[in-house]
């Protein structure tokens, strides 16, 4: 799956950030701006597509003095489908805190960090996991839940899952060494499961210092 444009895993023509474009807000746009935020195409082909689906009546379209404004039209049977494909990533992200939830051993920090996280992922990127856990020498459950967890991954959006499973004592030699992925996880990761990674790292730097 695109991570920049989830969409384009059912949709590849550009309707689909068009529709993204729309499905993001109820305000009226016009196909101008509705081009400048979908990022891709020409104007024309973004006015081309707007009328050929305001055409289905997916789309409404209303003239405001010399333009026209578009939004999705909501009561259409189609528009709970487009407003589903935008959310293809939190999504994602659910089933991984389902999936991971549901763990007879359980990590105690999980976050999803880098592209995928931030959106700007393509069709090859790996989703970055960070898993946080107590153990000195990981039990064999554990290794599997990881095993079946990527192949999971793979079936759920054709990409592969790149796990970086670190002990406590590893995140604090991390955290000491100044290593520049802890920035990555301050500023990316999206919480899975446990606390939010600023305030597990805060909670576990201050009981190592107590």
């Amino acid at each position: 799956m695109d991570m920049s444009s989830p969409m384009s895993t059912v949709v590849q023509t550009l309707d689909g950030p068009v529709l993204a474009v729309l499905a993001g807000t109820t305000a009226p746009l016009t196909g101008r701006r509705i081009h400048q935020l979908a990022r891709t195409g020409s104007e024309r082909g973004v006015l081309n597509v707007l009328h050929r689906l305001a055409g289905t009546g997916l789309v409404d379209a209303a003239r405001v003095g010399a333009s026209i404004q578009f939004t999705l039209n909501r009561d259409h049977v189609a528009a709970a489908a487009v407003l589903q494909l935008t959310e293809l990533r939190p999504l994602l992200f659910d089933r991984f805190r389902e999936t991971i939830n549901a763990w007879d051993v359980q990590p105690d920090h999980a976050s999803i960090f880098g592209s995928t996280a931030r959106g700007d992922g393509d069709l090859d990127s790996d989703i970055d996991l960070l898993l946080v856990h107590g153990f000195d020498d990981p039990p064999a459950a554990w290794t599997d839940q990881l095993g079946d967890l990527g192949d999971q991954t793979r079936r759920w959006s054709g990409n592969y899952l790149q796990i970086y499973d670190i002990s406590r004592a590893g995140l604090l030699a991390h955290l000491e060494a100044g290593e520049p992925i802890v920035n990555d996880w301050k500023s990316d990761a999206v919480r899975i499961h446990g606390p939010e990674i600023r305030t597990f790292i805060h909670r576990l730097t201050h009981q190592e210092s107590a």
